[in-house]
């Protein structure tokens, strides 16, 4: 249900200058509780299905971000010679379900591997995607996207300059660690979280990561190296 914890309003596309209707939650929503990845559970409302707008015209989809932020020229004009040769159907409902988010989320991430998003970004969309299946009780659809999560992270941290964002680089490699205990790759889990804990510099650098990473690392422990959580 998403009565009293939405509301529309009308937003220009960064794409083809329409106004387009977009579906907005408000802050009033209340946490019950926050997986390790991050994934925070919300009392009756799921405020993921409607992080990724859509132009109900041509068809452009992204998060709220970088949907208000101006695209570079040569990002905006290799889009619209890809929606000059196709259609992309997605009617707008102020209501969306797991299938209208799910197609959201692919489109926004269809389009930034189209123009090179960075890997961090494109990584968060899967696992926000992956958390979708998740509060919806879909393990079988959750677990490929939260594995392609990792893998994104993992590379991210090999190539990019951080911060991207507000996520530092310790952040992403904890992300990682915690997604493969979500999976139940223990020993894998291992390798990165270790790290962290590791790192003496990372108490006085990132307190709080360093002090998730201990709290994950108990788990880790707990778990066994190599079983399934």
């Amino acid at each position: 249900m998403a009565e009293g914890f939405t509301f529309v309003v009308e937003k220009p596309c960064p794409i083809c200058g329409a106004n387009t209707r977009v579906t907005k939650t408000r802050s009033r929503i209340i946490a019950e509780k926050k997986d390790v990845d991050f994934c925070t559970h919300y009392k009756g409302f799921n405020p993921y299905l409607y992080a990724i707008w859509v132009c109900e015209h041509c068809g452009y989809a992204a998060d709220e971000k970088t949907f208000m932020t101006p695209l570079p020229t040569r990002h905006k004009e290799k889009i619209e010679n890809f929606l000059r040769s196709k259609r992309v159907g997605f009617k707008f409902t102020e209501t969306r379900g797991v299938p209208e988010a799910v197609a959201s989320y692919k489109l926004a991430i269809y389009y930034a591997e189209m123009i090179g998003a960075s890997l961090a970004h494109r990584a968060g969309m899967y696992l926000k995607l992956a958390w979708i299946y998740r509060i919806a009780g879909d393990a079988e659809h959750e677990r490929p996207l939260l594995r392609k999560a990792a893998e994104l992270y993992d590379q991210s941290v090999m190539t990019e300059r951080y911060p991207i964002g507000t996520m530092t680089d310790t952040m992403a490699i904890f992300l990682v660690g915690a997604i493969y205990y979500e999976i139940g790759e223990i020993e894998t889990a291992t390798q990165y979280i270790s790290r962290l804990i590791g790192d003496q510099n990372l108490r006085t650098t990132d307190p709080q990561i360093y002090e998730r990473a201990r709290a994950l690392w108990t788990d880790v422990r707990e778990a066994g190296g190599g079983e399934g959580k």
